[in-house]
Parts: structure tokens; sequence; C-alpha cells
């Protein structure tokens, strides 16, 4: 066995330990973003193998809390991608009105950005008073953050040209507070929010949902977890419901491709189908 062989086994170990003594599982997210995450957190605490870094999280909560926020941090703002938010403006919210009231599932939330991206959207539909927004991470320390939706002011100049040019259609500091160095995000934003606690790779099936929306959360997920993942959605839907994924997600080579269909293929928004 040559030393790729080894650190694969070490790696794959540690994994299994993790979901042993925490209960989160890692097993199958894609091996080179763990790896890379992984490493990055050997450079940081100056460890020098992952057996060493095994041993070190089993005994040592406060460092697992680090290394899991190395392994479920996901890069996000607000209106990312604006092309995606002016297809669910122009496309999506149009069909939504149609529902005297709404559930839509924020899956992998991370810090929230995207959340309080679609309760802007929402208000500026007239629909978010009939609208429950359930959003969960398996990460408490981002859903905290997200639930205290306090961004850091540096970041306003890019989300308020993100709004912009999504079509937002109204003066973006209407939806937030500053305060010195941050900004809040205004109460009336929140109001219809339910954070919680949800695991992908382990968690079942979320309600009956009008819309489901996670984003960037499976490109970092194996073949199996994402089939997992999908069917869960598909499952979690109801009839007719909507799933968006991120621009470098696909249904493509899923054994759910079946599942749905094509709403605005250019920006992966879906609609499920009955099996």
């Amino acid at each position: 066995m040559n030393d790729l062989d080894n650190q694969n086994l070490e790696l794959q170990l540690m994994l299994e330990a993790i979901h042993l003594k925490y209960g989160y599982d890692f097993r199958n997210y894609a091996k080179a973003s763990v790896k890379r995450r992984v490493h990055h957190r050997m450079t940081k605490e100056g460890i020098s193998s992952i057996s060493e870094m095994q041993h070190k999280l089993l005994y040592d909560v406060s460092f697992f809390d680090r290394l899991l926020l190395d392994l479920s941090i996901n890069v996000t703002e607000m209106f990312r991608d604006p092309t995606f938010y002016q297809a669910l403006r122009k496309v999506v919210m149009p069909e939504l009105k149609k529902s005297p009231f709404l559930k839509i599932w924020h899956a992998g939330c991370s810090t929230g950005e995207e959340v309080y991206s679609m309760a802007i959207l929402l208000k500026e539909a007239g629909l978010y008073d009939q609208t429950q927004i359930y959003a969960t991470d398996m990460n408490e320390i981002a859903l905290k953050k997200a639930k205290d939706g306090i961004f850091e002011i540096g970041k306003l100049k890019q989300y308020t040209k993100n709004y912009q040019k999504a079509g937002g259609q109204s003066a973006f500091s209407d939806y937030y507070s500053a305060h010195y160095e941050h900004v809040v995000v205004d109460k009336s934003l929140k109001k219809n929010i339910l954070f919680s606690d949800h695991n992908l790779a382990t968690d079942g099936v979320f309600g009956e949902m009008n819309l489901i929306l996670c984003r960037n959360v499976l490109i970092y997920f194996n073949r199996t977890l994402q089939d997992r993942a999908l069917g869960l959605f598909h499952d979690s839907l109801c009839p007719d419901g909507i799933l968006c994924l991120g621009s470098k997600e696909s249904l493509s080579f899923s054994e759910h491709v079946d599942s749905f269909e094509d709403v605005v293929k250019e920006e992966k928004i879906y609609r499920r189908l009955e099996r």
C-alpha cells in the first residue's frame, strides 16, 4: 500500500470516527473537497498527519468544532447569481401566487444570505405574509449567524449590486440598518423564517414544500449522497413543486433525472414529476 492509499485509509477512518463520536456523516462527501479542508485545518493547527488529527478531534471538542466549520462551510452571498433571482421573479413567483399558503425550504442555508434574499423577493411579489420559510443546515454556528441576520458592512456594496442586477424593486437599504462595522437585516424579513438543524446525509423528509432551494451544496457530495438528497427533495415537494439547484449542479447523471422536468434549464430550476 503506497502513501496515497494510506492517507485515503486514514481519512476514511477519521470520517468514521467523526460519525460515531459526533453523529455528523461526511463519509459520502466528495473526497477531494474533504481532503482540501482537512489539510487546511492541519496546516492551521500545526498537525502533521490525519491520524494525529483523529486523536485530537476525539478528545478535544473545541478542535472538532473548528474542523466542523471547515467541513461544512459554504460560500454564499445575498442575491448570488442575479440571473437566477431574475428567473425566480419572472417564472417561479407567478406560479407560487396560485397557492393560498406557501412552504419554502432552504436546505443547506449556511449563514442565511440567500434565505433573506428569498424573503425580499417574496415581499416584493406580495407573497411574504402567506409564506413559511424553513431554513436548515447541519452547522449550528452557521445557523446562529443566519438567525441573527448580521452581516459585515464590507459586503454591502456587492450585495447591493447583486440586488439591483436581480431586478430589485426598492432601495436595498430598505431591508437593513447599518451599525458601525455590520448591517442588521430588518425584522420584517425574519418573522416567517424558522431556522433549524437538518443533515441531508442522515435526516428525513421535510414536509410538503412548494419550493426547495439547495444551491451549491450537492457539489460537495459524492454520487450516492447526491442521489439521497435529490430523492429527499422529490419526496418533500408537493405535486408540481419547484426545486432549485446551484449553477454547477445538475440532475443529468442522477438516478432521479426522470423525477423532474426543466422549468428554467439554464438556471437549474426544475418541477417535480410523479414517479
